[in-house]
């Protein structure tokens, strides 16, 4: 590399530092982002578009404050990021005991996915008849209600052909 590409490189650097550091407030995966899991491209609470993965629950989990139990009539709302990278993020939800939940999710990626939720078995043999949406196609977000009725154990998993075998699968905490 010559002495006359150092400068044109330093600037091209800083550009692309400044770009990201504005990508990631608007994602909200800056300082001050909530301690929950982080999707590996860092999206946050809030983010472009309404979801983020460092907090992609669109309301309080059991047990904090203000949370709300979802209803039939009034699901809570649980937003799901699904990665080209084959993770949903978040991959751990939990829910109360007979509460109702509409799963939101996002494909992110140039990938298609699919979402099925319902009691561990079922969804890892991907049973006929489990409840899924199926073909979400990038940048698309498709919804899925679901009532979490008994102990459980319950999972939520992705079908498509190998996604499910690279780990593209949740766990479902319910409490009491």
């Amino acid at each position: 590399m010559t002495d006359r590409r150092l400068p044109a490189l330093g600037v091209g650097l800083a550009a692309a530092g400044m770009a990201l550091m504005a990508l990631s407030v608007a994602f909200g995966s800056g300082l001050g982002s909530p301690p929950r899991q982080a999707a590996p491209w860092g999206f946050g609470p809030g983010g472009m578009m309404g979801f983020g993965a460092a907090n992609v629950g669109a309301a309080p989990d059991p047990g904090s404050p203000g949370f709300v139990a979802g209803t039939t009539s009034a699901p809570r709302v649980v937003r799901i990021v699904a990665s080209d990278a084959l993770r949903f993020y978040p991959d751990i939800v939990t829910v109360k005991a007979g509460e109702t939940i509409t799963f939101e999710v996002t494909a992110m990626g140039m990938r298609s996915h699919e979402f099925m939720v319902g009691p561990t078995a079922e969804v890892a043999a991907d049973t006929a008849g489990t409840p899924e949406v199926a073909d979400i196609a990038m940048m698309q977000t498709k919804s899925l209600t679901y009532t979490f009725n008994g102990p459980g154990p319950f999972a939520f998993a992705c079908h498509a052909p190998g996604h499910y075998e690279a780990g593209m699968r949740g766990t479902i905490t319910v409490v009491g």
